[in-house]
């Protein structure tokens, strides 16, 4: 195994000097440094990361929470993307990453545990937010760094998160229906103790009341952010006896199970049934018809919340943060004017 003695034998200088270098000081210079770390390319020499981080008393590695198992959670596009974006800040500033793969919500909070107590990571992203939260608590309780993405159940002002203004995207995006003349519009979302989820909701109600349309209980359906979620959402909808013209999805994900369905039940989208959606994934322009759906810019998601946990985990008295990434409505095939049908 090649050594800092070996690197600095082969150029010339003293040990101390090569461990200037690895730990880019100041005072070493441009042209030195160049000179060492040719010779560690050279040579293979890898510095121990380990023993680095133990004097400098980090550990250079942010942990990441999944919402439920990585196996489910990963299906949904959204998390590939927002990990995406997570990666190019860690990268960026020579972190790593270490994600939750617990199977349930107690062996994830295990896992969290096991990264706290046993200092694996300097900080952790929550890749959402519901509410009253054992982690989040945890956390809180162990003045541990972290952050979230969405927004938190309480303690607002004291969590440092990274949302969109999740209530008027839904406002939004079901305002785009009324104005086709849409008035019967039904919504499928997750999980309701989920604040993404009760946000976006809250903003369906607000357009639908602005608009001076009844909200119907029967046209609301919450289930899994997954294309198995959608599916069973539209078996539902299309048991009742006045049928919606519009169907507000609030994930892309659940929005292609809502589209094979509505297909292989004969319905046309948009003739029949009008859908929109959220998050933009490459799926809803890919898919038949591209959905209208609201982009919320996932990659910034992830990009912001690790730029944000990494501050913390360098600054002890950062302050808390609420970061709001700006969202906007993609507009594509998946809506078309109402004709009253749908009964």
């Amino acid at each position: 195994m090649v050594t800092i003695k070996d690197v600095a034998k082969a150029t010339g200088v003293s040990p101390s000097t090569v461990s200037r270098v690895i730990a880019d000081n100041p005072r070493i210079s441009p042209d030195t440094k160049k000179k060492v770390r040719k010779v560690m390319k050279d040579l293979g020499y890898h510095p121990n990361i380990n023993a680095r981080n133990l004097v400098a008393k980090s550990t250079k590695a942010i942990g990441v929470v999944l919402p439920s198992s990585a196996d489910k959670s990963l299906q949904n596009p959204f998390f590939p993307e927002v990990l995406r974006g997570i990666g190019s800040i860690t990268h960026q500033l020579q972190y790593s990453m270490t994600l939750s793969s617990g199977g349930t919500e107690s062996e994830i909070f295990t896992e969290v545990e096991r990264m706290v107590y046993g200092s694996y990571v300097d900080g952790i992203i929550l890749l959402y937010s519901r509410v009253n939260d054992r982690i989040v608590n945890f956390l809180r309780e162990k003045d541990f760094p972290f952050v979230i993405v969405g927004k938190p159940y309480d303690h607002l002002n004291e969590i440092t998160h990274v949302d969109n203004d999740n209530f008027t995207a839904g406002k939004d995006i079901t305002s785009c229906l009324i104005q086709q003349g849409h008035e019967r519009i039904a919504f499928i979302g997750g999980s309701r103790d989920l604040f993404v989820t009760m946000d976006r909701e809250a903003g369906y109600e607000a357009a639908l009341k602005e608009a001076g349309i009844a909200a119907d209980k029967a046209y609301r359906i919450h289930t899994e952010f997954l294309k198995s979620g959608g599916r069973e959402a539209v078996e539902q909808l299309l048991s009742l006896k006045v049928r919606p013209t519009g169907i507000v999805v609030t994930d892309d994900l659940m929005s292609l199970g809502v589209l094979s369905t509505l297909e292989e039940l004969g319905v046309d989208v948009p003739a029949d049934i009008s859908l929109v959606s959220f998050n933009n994934v490459y799926l809803s322009e890919i898919t038949s018809p591209s959905l209208t759906t609201v982009d919320i810019q996932i990659y910034q998601l992830g990009a912001q919340s690790a730029k944000a946990l990494i501050e913390k985990t360098q600054t002890k008295d950062e302050p808390a943060k609420r970061i709001i990434i700006p969202h906007q409505i993609v507009h594509r095939d998946s809506v078309a004017t109402s004709n009253g049908a749908g009964t």
